[in-house]
């Protein structure tokens, strides 16, 4: 059988409980994984701010996701009383749409294609916001264009930060070393926080302008390539996307 991803080395920099079907898929079509993750998610230590968002919950007419790890994190402690029956929900994409079904939410509105804030701020349901309370349920920091919006739509907007992003490398020796070698073809970024984080480590850009991202969405490509950086995006989310990109760029001929 023919491995079209023989002989290519890819760094996936996901956190690895994240990784596990994405790596499996590359190893099966017989490329290489370096394992680098540029993106830890860890609980606050102290949640009293997020308790102080959301109390009362009722008084909000709309809980917005921005991530599948804000529905782990937030939904728990949202759910710790019943949940208002007149609470609208909203997610970021059908991932996190996808997380809030698991916690018994199944009506969700979300964006149909580019899942980001803009397209999200694109849905109807999202227009007419006047006298409206919003919770935006989000890790600590993150853009600001959905809650401006809204904001300019009218609506009251309160931020629920349930936990934080760090960056676990010091360093992207592993990634520079594996360059040198000749054993780096990929680099596999699918979150905007871990292009940040990688670009903090990786020193002298150079080496990392030689090597291709592979990205899930336009906005992450947008900016690594204000960088001097080349990247090839999927324009969607998923594993198979990701490994379909993979595999036309390194086996067009399949």
């Amino acid at each position: 059988m023919t491995q079209p991803l023989a002989g290519v080395h890819i760094a996936v920099t996901r956190p690895p409980e994240q990784a596990t079907k994405m790596n499996a898929a590359i190893a099966q079509a017989g490329g290489w994984v370096i394992s680098f993750p540029l993106l830890d998610i860890t609980s606050l230590p102290d949640l009293s701010a997020f308790h102080a968002a959301i109390t009362p919950l009722h008084q909000f007419d709309w809980a917005i996701f921005i991530s599948s790890n804000a529905v782990q994190y937030g939904m728990p402690l949202l759910q710790q009383d019943p949940l208002p029956a007149r609470l609208k929900f909203a997610a970021i994409g059908p991932t996190t749409a996808s997380a809030l079904g698991s916690f018994g939410v199944t009506e969700v509105v979300k964006p149909a294609d580019r899942f980001d804030s803009e397209s999200l701020l694109i849905l109807p349901e999202l227009q007419q916001m006047q006298g409206q309370r919003v919770l935006i349920v989000r890790g600590v920091g993150g853009r600001e264009v959905l809650a401006d919006t809204l904001k300019q739509r009218g609506a009251e907007v309160v931020f629920g930060e349930c936990y934080r992003r760090i960056n676990p490398q010091k360093n992207a020796d592993l990634l520079t070393q594996a360059h040198a070698g000749n054993q780096l073809q990929a680099i596999i970024i699918t979150s905007s926080e871990a292009l940040r984080f990688l670009l903090d480590v990786a020193g002298e850009l150079d080496w990392l302008k030689a090597v291709p991202l592979f990205v899930n969405h336009d906005r992450i490509a947008e900016q690594a390539q204000s960088h001097g950086l080349t990247v090839i995006s999927a324009g969607q989310p998923g594993d198979e996307a990701m490994l379909q990109l993979l595999t036309r760029h390194f086996n067009p001929n399949k």
